[in-house]
């Protein structure tokens, strides 16, 4: 399952997300989403969980769990069409 993980703070990495996710089960990758202008994170990201029941039980567990300062905003992600 392809989840999104938003509100992020600017200072969090991917190597930091795909461990917290780990606590869940097992992650096929994290996506932090760059700006191409100045190459610094926009806030959100994007992983890949193959397990469905380990990605449901990580949305519900870390949806508006505070990281690093911030709430995050985690969910299923919508694909693109």
């Amino acid at each position: 399952m392809n989840i999104y993980i938003g509100n992020l703070n600017y200072r969090v990495r991917e190597s930091e997300l795909q461990q917290i996710l780990e606590d869940y089960g097992t992650v096929d990758s994290v996506k932090l989403i760059i700006d191409r202008d100045t190459n610094r994170s926009i806030g959100f990201a994007f992983a890949e969980l193959p397990n469905e029941a380990e990605a449901r039980r990580a949305i519900e567990d870390l949806n508006g769990a505070e990281y690093e300062g911030r709430q995050m905003v985690v969910k299923e992600a919508i694909p693109k069409r």
